[in-house]
């Protein structure tokens, strides 16, 4: 489900969120006759978060909807003949601008690791350059969001994940683009409704301890809410005590919902306290109360680190609600995408361009690039190869390359029986070449992706770090403008 959205999430009226450092720079570049000159822009990340073995690629459907409506209108154009800096002749170009560059992308949903391009833009470079912050700020926070869900619902090991980050989240926005990118990873469930209008993602809830405090007592708010809502209750049992008068509360009114015919499975959450004796305690409650198969939801600052410490400890919770730890990605708020140029056009044909920095972690890769996943005979990703656009790639077998960081050395990728290229076109001439993919059908290529991949990637400490490797060819050509002249070319 895409239903009608609201202009402001269609990324209409948008045009100016960017770096004010964008619009001189196109207008230096139309001032110098250079803003025609093709060029290819490529976004990566450098590194992982923390701990991570792999990323999911998130945002992708904001991204063309931006692109799509991206146009300056009146009152932008008002806006920046105010500030006094840019000339008639340039804000009449803008005036009629349009997007004319390619981009191509992998899918939304796929795994993505350090230094690949997921995204690529060619084009004139007055189009590529505007579009740096908005893709950035487009795709970092999904990205960031649905890769911390994931590792979430790793720690949960199958069990439902719900969102619960709305109230937490930095603004409206990162509400809505944080859920949904949260169900991206793997979460089952949100708590925002309004995600849930616009993604189609299932909404789900219990109550707030005010509902209960609203009440003479807590077996009458327990007994009210059941009369509302017996098909889908959970009551949350830790408002006053969870063991004296919590969960024999919620037992009464459980037994007494069987006792009108009502077939419902007793479900409570835990909001306080030790999360893991209390569990314990309220499943031991509520099956010797003849209560079976209880469902027990949790929440109360909760992440990937402390529900694997509860399962090690063997708390009886079946549930996870996950807020704040979430939707801001508590351990790690950024991730770090960045925006380079790769190659520019020359009179002969595309000229690669790179990045040197005296940090070697900065140095970019550079050309135009596709981007090959190599699967072993189990259908399960082994490494990845990153190649020149056009050039031949081997296909199955040994796969010999060099180190990304260190291009001198070799490297290879073993055991390969088969390659993939990940990057399409999705966006030409004004208009996405792809259409519109359900949220749960982009949140079931993540998961399925992730099951594929081997476990030693998925450890919450010290993952294994999936190998990603450039061609003999892209290799020779970085460590040749490594050795400082990029005119070679």
């Amino acid at each position: 489900m895409n239903g009608p959205l609201d202009p402001w999430f269609q990324r209409r009226g948008m045009t100016l969120l960017t770096d004010f450092y964008q619009l001189t720079m196109m207008a230096g570049q139309w001032r110098e006759g250079r803003a025609h000159q093709r060029v290819t822009f490529d976004y990566f990340f450098r590194s992982l978060p923390p701990h991570t073995g792999f990323a999911i690629c998130a945002g992708m459907e904001s991204v063309l909807d931006f692109l799509e409506n991206l146009r300056f209108e009146p009152d932008d154009i008002d806006y920046l003949r105010s500030l006094g800096t840019f000339d008639d002749d340039f804000l009449a170009y803008l005036k009629n601008f349009r997007l004319t560059c390619t981009v191509r992308a992998v899918p939304e949903g796929t795994l993505i690791f350090p230094d690949e391009p997921v995204l690529q833009v060619e084009g004139p470079i007055i189009e590529a350059q505007l579009l740096e912050t908005a893709l950035l700020n487009l795709l970092n926070y999904p990205i960031l969001i649905a890769t911390k869900a994931a590792r979430v619902c790793l720690a949960a090991e199958g069990e439902p994940v719900l969102d619960f980050g709305l109230r937490r989240a930095h603004g409206p926005d990162g509400g809505v683009t944080g859920s949904r990118a949260a169900y991206i990873g793997g979460c089952l469930y949100t708590s925002n409704v309004l995600a849930g209008k616009v993604y189609g993602i299932p909404v789900a809830g219990t109550h707030a301890h005010s509902w209960v405090m609203s009440f003479p007592s807590e077996l009458e708010a327990f007994r009210a809410f059941a009369r509302q809502y017996p098909d889908r209750c959970i009551l949350l049992v830790d408002t006053y005590d969870v063991v004296k008068s919590g969960v024999p509360n919620a037992i009464q009114v459980f037994k007494e919902l069987a006792a009108s015919g009502r077939s419902v499975r007793p479900a409570i959450r835990l909001d306080s306290g030790d999360l893991a004796k209390l569990s314990k305690a309220a499943y031991k409650m509520m099956t010797e109360a003849g209560l079976e198969n209880p469902l027990i939801v949790a929440s109360n600052d909760l992440n990937e680190d402390l529900i694997a410490d509860l399962k090690r400890q063997g708390a009886r919770i079946n549930a996870w609600g996950v807020g704040t730890q979430l939707i801001t990605s508590f351990d790690c708020p950024a991730l770090g995408g960045v925006y380079k140029l790769t190659a520019i056009e020359g009179p002969s044909g595309w000229i690669p361009r790179m990045k040197i920095s005296s940090n070697i972690e900065k140095a970019t890769n550079p050309g135009r690039k596709q981007i090959i996943r190599y699967y072993d005979a189990d259908n399960r990703p082994i490494g990845d190869l990153l190649i020149q656009e056009g050039s031949a790639w081997p296909e199955k077998g040994v796969i010999p390359g060099r180190s990304r960081k260190l291009p001198h050395l070799k490297a290879q990728l073993e055991n390969a029986a088969m390659g993939m290229p990940l990057l399409q076109t999705v966006f030409a001439d004004g208009r996405r070449l792809i259409e519109k993919t359900p949220t749960s059908a982009i949140r079931s290529r993540a998961i399925e992706q992730q099951r594929l991949l081997g476990e030693e990637f998925k450890r919450l400490r010290n993952p294994e770090i999936y190998r990603v490797i450039l061609s003999e060819e892209l290799g020779e050509i970085k460590a040749r403008l490594l050795g400082g002249n990029p005119e070679i070319f």
